[in-house]
This record gives C-alpha cells, structure tokens and sequence, in this order.
C-alpha cells in the first residue's frame, strides 16, 4: 500500500505568516506611540523652559525692585545666629555695639583688637576698645559683600587672620543687614561706612585707617572713599577684594543666558537704574587718589576675573602712583571668597601699608 504524500500547506500556515504581520505592525505602531509620546514630552519640556526664559524679564520689569532684593540679598542669612555675642564664633577679643548713621538707623558692629591683646582684651567694655585705636597699629575697615551677616564663616576667618597679623579690625552689617535696622541702599550702604569711616578716625589718633571692601562691598568702599575725599577726609589706603568694574556690567556677567533676549541690554540698565544702583568703581577710581590695593583670584566663579584688571588699568592712567594688584592663580582653588587661605596675605597687607609711610 503506498504512503501518500501531502504537498498541500496546512491550513494554519498562512493564518500564522498573517498573525507575525500583524505583530510587527502592532510593535511598529507602540514603538511609534512612545516616540511620540517622547517627542512630546521633550517639546513640553523646552516650551516650558522658554516661557520661564521669557517671564523672567518680563516679571523683573514689572517689579523691579526684586532686581534689588537680587543685588543686595540681605533677606538670606543664617537663622538662629546672635551677632552679639562675637566670641561665639570664636573672636574672644572682639566687642559688639551698635553706631546710629542717621536718625533711626543703627548698624551692628564688631571691632577685634590684635591677637597679641588678647588677654588684655577680656572682659573689657567698649570704653576699652576705643583707646586702643590709638596704639598706632593699624585698623581695618572690613565691608562685607552680599547675603549674610557679618558672622559668615570666611568673614569671620578674614577677622582673625587680620587680627592675627596685628591689625585691629572693624567690620560692620549696613542697613537691613544682620541685627542692623532699615532696608539697604547704594546710598544707605555708603553713608553707613562713611560713618563708620569717620567715627575710627575719631578714635584712632595717628593710626593708619585702611577700607577692605569684598565683592560688593568693593562698591561701598570706593564710593565712601571718594565722599570722604571730597569732603577733606582723604581715606589712608583701600584694599579691594574680587571687586567689579560697576554693578551693570556684574549683572550682565552674571545672565550671559539672557544676551539673546532683544533688549536685555537696556531692561539691565532700566531696572537697575529704577532701584537707584550703580556702585561704579570704575568712575570712582578714576578721581580717587588713596593707596590702591587689588587682590582678585583667577577661578572667581561670581566676579570675573578681568575686572580687577581693567580697574587696575583705569586707576594707573589716573596717574595713582601707589596701586598693586595681587593675582591667585587657578590652581589655588581660591575663588571668590578664600583669599583669606593665602599664608602670604598678612605680609602682602603689611607690605602695602608700608607704602604710606614714603
């Protein structure tokens, strides 16, 4: 009996080629489904980005005076912290009080006598720590930047690496600062430091008074040096550290996102003008004829670098015959506020002030 042969197809053969079809166009379709739903999600993404890139200049026009709440970041300090209490953070040979600028406005001060004083210096009151100022050493005038207090750790490090290399060091929270009453203000900020300025000359005999202003406080001490000028009180030295040229081009530095944006140029200016800030160290040394001290490190992540340059530039074709610029270089790690680590800073100071007796 012979055996036959079935060259025939089953019947499912095709039903199955036609199921593997329908899979393929079934994955085909999910994977299109997630790659739109991707794409959209990635849009969604960046048309929100774009709006916020849009609403941010258009919110600081409408309320311009966020722009400064954004400058002078006074609002953003260390809860918890009693500024009368200095030895607190380790200054045993410092007094706290408080000085009143102008009718309703005190400003809390901290003055530290040298390290070598230190035991004369305890329990002490203010009364004590005004003779002192006439021992002849020098005094220091510290204007703090933005944000914080007084009591900001590389602040405070500041104190005592002054106070250690035998300066006396005065330093201060302007208005709307730490426990100082009013709200800050180019003018306000000045006329604090001016008064400050002239309440340690009152104080301090022959010692030489010099005014340290950091970052923004660049921008106080080179406007107090230049009232104080102009008013017959020619300050001995100022010493300016990571300073700015002025606060528009520090602003622009700082929102290089925004330079695309049509106009951004004149909405800086606009809202800086409507708060009344300028701090033009530029202008300033341009007419200011105190000893001049730059010191500025390479890595400053807040203010560039080649500011401190050009201000040395302008401040020597302004015939100031005593200017200095000290540069760290990168590889310090420096940045903006760790110039206090250098270990030559006390001779560096020392050094310069030296130039006053000549």
């Amino acid at each position: 009996m012979k055996r036959r042969y079935n060259n025939r197809k089953p019947k499912n053969a095709g039903d199955s080629a036609r199921k593997v079809e329908l899979e393929k166009e079934e994955i085909k379709k999910c994977s299109s489904v997630v790659k739109n739903k991707w794409l959209l999600r990635v849009g969604t993404a960046f048309l929100a980005l774009f709006i916020v890139y849009l609403s941010v200049p258009f919110v600081l026009y409408c309320f311009p005076w966020i722009v400064g709440h954004l400058v002078y970041s006074h609002s953003f300090r260390i809860p918890f912290v009693d500024l009368s209490h200095p030895e607190d953070f380790s200054l045993n040979h410092t007094v706290n009080f408080y000085l009143t600028p102008e009718e309703g406005i005190t400003v809390g001060v901290w003055q530290t006598v040298p390290d070598n004083q230190w035991q004369k210096a305890q329990g002490k009151d203010l009364e004590w720590y005004k003779e002192s100022l006439k021992d002849s050493t020098p005094v220091i005038v510290y204007l703090h930047g933005n944000m914080g207090t007084r009591a900001l750790s590389h602040r405070v490090e500041l104190i005592k690496v002054l106070s250690a290399a035998g300066f006396n060091v005065l330093t201060m929270d302007y208005r709307g600062y730490g426990d100082s009453t009013g709200q800050p203000s180019e003018a306000g900020m000045t006329a604090d430091a001016v008064y400050l300025y002239r309440w340690v000359k009152a104080y301090s005999g022959s010692s030489s008074v010099c005014l340290w202003g950091h970052s923004l406080g660049s921008g106080v001490a080179t406007n107090a040096a230049l009232k104080l000028q102009s008013d017959g009180f020619p300050v001995d030295c100022v010493i300016l550290e990571a300073p700015f040229t002025n606060i528009y081009e520090e602003a622009a530095a700082r929102n290089m996102v925004y330079w695309m944006f049509p106009g951004f140029e004149n909405f800086i200016r606009y809202t800086l003008a409507l708060n009344n800030l300028s701090f033009p160290n530029d202008e300033n040394l341009k007419t200011l004829r105190s000893h001049l001290l730059l010191l500025h490190a390479e890595d400053d992540n807040i203010v560039p670098f080649h500011m401190s340059q050009k201000l040395y530039h302008i401040a020597k074709d302004a015939k100031n015959k005593h200017v200095r610029m000290e540069t760290y270089t990168q590889s310090l790690g420096y940045s903006h506020n760790g110039i206090y680590r250098d270990p030559q800073l006390s001779r560096k100071i020392w050094q310069f002030l030296q130039l006053l007796q000549k």
